[in-house]
């Protein structure tokens, strides 16, 4: 009994897995059509040096979902969670939210003090966390290699 129900439960997962890959796959495509199609807009009616932000924001939302789409992938292949693709997601994300921010700095303090100050502050958290994720990427990425040694095994290169 015990056997069937985590069977059962493995291939629940394994189609869970599967369905939100599709979905990623579908978005990234989808995503990765209108950035080109903007792309070839903008460079049409030459609008493209005032874009390059936004085309930028678009891109790296695209890896974005393609990283998400990897760690789906490593989730289904191993039937575990791997920290090291969603420490690459969040350092993705939180690089896209500071292009993002660093590109509308010149126009905040127009917007007044208080949401320059926000702005300001949300820079320097997300420097903060771009720091502690490479860090923690760095460690585990060490501590990866080490632990087949450990065990008796050759670490991989």
């Amino acid at each position: 009994m015990r056997r069937a129900v985590l069977q059962g439960l493995g291939l629940v997962e394994d189609l869970v897995h599967s369905g939100l890959g599709v979905l990623l796959a579908v978005t990234a495509v989808t995503l990765l059509a209108i950035a080109f199609k903007n792309l070839v807009g903008m460079l049409f009616t030459r609008q493209l040096s005032g874009q390059v932000v936004g085309i930028l924001d678009q891109i790296l939302l695209i890896l974005l979902i393609i990283e998400l789409l990897y760690t789906v992938q490593v989730s289904f292949r191993e039937h575990g969670l791997l920290a090291e693709p969603f420490l690459v997601v969040a350092l993705i994300a939180v690089i896209r939210r500071v292009l993002v921010l660093t590109a509308e700095l010149p126009k905040l303090p127009e917007a007044g003090g208080t949401v320059f100050s926000h702005a300001i502050l949300e820079l320097a958290l997300l420097t903060v966390m771009i720091f502690v994720l490479v860090v923690s990427f760095t460690m585990l990425h060490k501590q990866a290699k080490k632990t087949p040694e450990v065990q008796g095994q050759p670490a991989e290169t």
